[in-house]
């Protein structure tokens, strides 16, 4: 390690070993080498809700839904050898060379939806001090948008203050929709005002703007407000807002992605050809299954058509990214706030199980056919590699070429961009 490449925390690591310590310091200390990747945009599909490891990714004996505990469903082989997941993901299966399956997450945020699912976002547990930033938001002040006159972060699902700039500020925000065809609402200016009349008025808006600006200079607030109001009337040119426009897909295209959730992920593919650096995907807009993947209870018995869509979704986006030469480049994650006990309840469903559960990944130029860390025989604890919410961050930011030690400023304190998180160095070729 050169002299350059060591960082101050590493001084301080090194100095609190002590100087009359026997240890040779630095030996100990040396962290090892940045694993770097080469994707330039991330689109994450989240299973909102608790999606159940056992009855997906990481599926073990059958149960019989009542009393035996176990699968709901039978297991089928993949393209990964000796590696089997749900029957109902069956084009999945056939893709899963393509991907990462990471079957030891794990978190300590115990049986509470907007808790956890903040820690997944964010990679920390919420503070009454400080409002973390979320993935999509680092990114975005790490990354930018990689086109003219579209954001750097899009949510197609409902907002929320998980999936927030927190501390980095207003400008690191999202631009959020939940219809596919006609897409974010209020950029879309009404039909009844002519076009000449229109350019008056934001003629106006600007000389207001800038007089306000001028007047309150110290006001980061109102310059974050400001700079907002200017990226939102460049949103509303063509370049992003042609992105809507499904229909200029080949039916066969669109087909391939299946229903609701399938076209909402076509449109993430649609926006980053356009620039869009992180995309999250919400699978838990039209409920299907009557709960989402929240399945206590009845939610449990349509399960299946949950999981059929995400395989219809998720193998389609594979397959269609590669179809345009974007899948080295474009990392998929596929996340959900915790997984479900092998036991059923009293209802039929299964409860909250934080110990132990499954992410996904694919493509973004990573090593793929591999299968991280493993559960018990229950599918209750980890067996090998447990690997933390931190670490699974500090993972998508390293394929994305975002260094996940490095401080963001959080009001004069320097705060990590990750919880002390290591990226998972063998998937990085």
């Amino acid at each position: 390690m050169s002299i350059e490449a060591i960082t101050r925390r590493d001084l301080l690591r090194w100095g609190a070993l002590g100087l009359g310590s026997s240890v040779v310091a630095p030996a100990l200390a040396v962290p090892p080498p940045r694993v770097t990747g080469k994707a330039d945009a991330c689109i994450m599909l989240w299973l909102g809700g608790g999606a159940s490891q056992v009855d997906t990714f990481d599926p073990k004996g059958r149960g019989d839904g009542k009393k035996e505990a176990g699968c709901y469903y039978d297991a089928i082989p993949t393209a990964i050898q000796d590696v089997k997941i749900c029957e109902h993901l069956e084009r999945t299966a056939s893709r899963l060379d393509r991907c990462i399956l990471v079957r030891s997450l794990f978190h300590n945020v115990v049986d509470e939806h907007a808790a956890a699912t903040n820690l997944l976002h964010t990679g920390r547990p919420v503070s009454g001090t400080v409002t973390y930033p979320s993935l999509g938001s680092i990114v975005s002040h790490e990354r930018g948008a990689e086109g003219q006159g579209v954001p750097a972060y899009v949510v197609i699902g409902y907002p929320n203050v998980s999936r927030g700039p927190g501390f980095l500020g207003s400008k690191y925000g999202y631009v959020y929709l939940t219809d596919t065809e006609s897409g974010p609402s209020g950029l879309t200016p009404p039909p009844d005002i002519a076009t000449n009349r229109r350019a008056r008025r934001d003629v106006l808006v600007e000389s207001l703007r800038s007089d306000f600006e001028a007047k309150n200079p110290s006001d980061t607030s109102i310059r974050d407000y400001a700079i907002a109001g200017r990226d939102a009337a460049r949103l509303a040119g063509p370049a992003f807002m042609s992105a809507f426009d499904l229909g200029r897909e080949a039916a066969t295209v669109r087909a391939s992605y299946g229903g609701e959730f399938g076209q909402r992920c076509l449109l993430a593919r649609r926006l980053v050809e356009r620039g869009v650096r992180f995309v999250e995907v919400a699978h838990n807009l039209n409920f299907l299954n009557g709960t989402g993947w929240d399945t206590h209870n009845q939610g449990q018995l349509r399960q299946h058509e949950l999981i059929r869509e995400l395989d219809h979704a998720l193998s389609g986006l594979i397959d269609d990214l590669g179809r345009v030469g974007r899948l080295d480049s474009t990392l998929i994650v596929v996340a959900t706030e915790f997984g479900r006990p092998p036991e059923f309840d009293s209802g039929g469903g299964r409860g909250h199980q934080w110990q132990a559960f499954s992410g996904l990944l694919a493509g973004g130029g990573l090593k793929t056919g591999q299968v991280i860390g493993s559960t018990d025989e229950h599918c209750k604890k980890i067996a090998e590699r447990p690997i933390s919410i931190p670490d699974f961050h500090a993972t998508i930011y390293s394929a994305l070429g975002i260094n996940p030690s490095k401080d963001l400023d959080a009001g004069g304190r320097p705060v990590p961009i990750t919880d002390h998180g290591k990226a998972i160095a063998e998937l990085f070729v």
